[in-house]
């Protein structure tokens, strides 16, 4: 499968909107588009999934290693991929977009904003082209789209300007309704806010269409989907999982949704809506938004199941939101305090602000459910909750980087109940030992 990067100058320069636009623009000419994102993201990847109509894959370095971000592109369907990067270009230590694109030798298109420039946007380009050989990376910096740009002059102006080996892929003109309204997190889901069609139908006029195409290339070595890590059982001998699928628990990445159903059936529920907890021989609870729905959630008879359930020796597994709602109790912004499953010792607050921003490594202190003891897991954590575990609460890790959820420590157990604030993808092994626990 072909692909190619849309890299910004920076954050906030409008990637989303021009990774839509493009999405939107290959779909019409008739191509089945596979969309990416570089970087740890659910939200983003929402957007894609509505507009291409196919879940958006994860590639980033950090959470997958180079060989685990191959087996995740290789894992997609279409006939071009479109990946949307992460911050500027160059931004992130751990996973930067030019380090996802140098990985798979894949070109990048830069999305420059272009509102208030014409030689400048030239200029931009030409620097974070010629920066890529100042630092020793093999970065294909290929052209610009040019975001927020009017037509006429100013853009006959850029593409006048652009050196000979950047090329002009069309622009994005302004328009107030290509805007994703945010919260806490970053933006709505696509299902919350989508971009309105026409607009997007306006957007993707301007981009040129046979350029992008031209350009997209298949990624250097090539990888087996499955990579040499298959250990599907027979549909009679798997194990039964139950995930919650909701608007309170919706950060679960696509690649681990399928690694449980190769191995476990899998079965869905939805603790907001009042749905019990389906007979199961494990538990997933993903990150979202538990903190909007904790009322539904404190009288949902999901919790008190699962409560139950592990209290019965059944595993469960809570990233983020899922610890949240394993937890005592939740108290929201507006300061209304709800009981949550109470499974773990800690009660959750809400903060004006993000908690912790970062990619993770994680040291297993003794054997849990993720990882046994001594082994590291990579992963990432974003959030605006903080939790006030118990005096004698026991972790499952010591935190090599990243926060936790006091600073040195994450995974609060008790029974065979795993609550952390890292989010990990299925490359890290995680999910396999969980399921080797069932």
């Amino acid at each position: 499968m072909r692909g190619l990067v849309l890299g910004g100058t920076a954050s906030g320069v409008g990637k989303t909107v021009a990774t839509l636009a493009t999405i939107r623009a290959l779909e019409a000419a008739g191509h089945a588009v596979q969309p990416a994102k570089a970087g740890p993201d659910f939200i983003d990847p929402s957007h894609h999934e509505r507009v291409a109509g196919r879940p958006s894959r994860t590639l980033d370095l950090w959470l997958q290693g180079e060989g685990g971000l191959r087996r995740n592109y290789a894992r997609g369907e279409g006939d071009v991929c479109v990946v949307e990067g992460v911050m500027g270009l160059y931004d992130g230590d751990g996973s930067s977009t030019a380090a996802v694109a140098e990985a798979l030798d894949l070109p990048v298109v830069l999305v420059v904003d272009a509102s208030a420039g014409m030689e400048s946007v030239a200029a931009t380009a030409l620097g974070f082209r010629t920066y890529a050989d100042r630092i020793g990376r093999d970065i294909d910096v290929a052209g610009v789209i040019a975001q927020r740009a009017h037509g006429g002059r100013h853009a006959e102006g850029i593409r006048d300007a652009l050196p000979d080996d950047l090329a002009y892929f069309g622009r994005i003109p302004p328009n107030d309704d290509l805007t994703v309204p945010d919260r806490h997190l970053g933006l709505q889901m696509g299902d919350e806010s989508p971009l309105p069609d026409d607009a997007l139908d306006a957007a993707a006029e301007g981009l040129r269409t046979d350029r992008l195409v031209d350009l997209a290339r298949e990624p250097a070595g090539g990888a087996e989907p499955n990579g040499a890590r298959s250990t599907a059982k027979a549909p009679d001998a798997r194990p039964r999982v139950a995930v919650a699928r909701d608007d309170a628990f919706r950060f679960a990445y696509p690649a681990t949704i399928e690694r449980l159903r190769e191995r476990a059936t899998v079965e869905t529920f939805a603790p907001v809506a009042g749905d019990p907890l389906p007979p199961c021989d494990g538990v997933y609870l993903p990150g979202g938004y538990p903190e909007l729905h904790a009322a539904e959630l404190a009288e949902s008879p999901a919790l008190d199941e699962i409560a139950s359930a592990a209290a019965e020796g059944t595993p469960v597994l809570g990233e983020c939101g899922g610890l949240m709602a394993l937890a005592e109790s939740v108290t929201t912004v507006a300061g209304e305090t709800h009981a949550m499953a109470g499974v773990l010792p800690a009660d959750v607050a809400m903060r004006d602000r993000y908690q912790a921003l970062d990619h993770v490594e994680l040291r297993a202190r003794r054997d849990a459910p993720t990882a046994s003891a001594g082994a590291t897991l990579r992963g990432h954590e974003f959030h605006y909750s903080e939790a006030d575990a118990a005096s004698d609460a026991r972790f499952a890790f010591d935190v090599e980087r990243g926060t936790g959820i006091d600073g040195e420590h994450d995974g609060l157990t008790e029974h065979r109940t795993l609550g952390t604030y890292c989010h990990v993808h299925p490359e890290s092994g995680a999910f396999d030992a969980f399921l080797d626990g069932l």
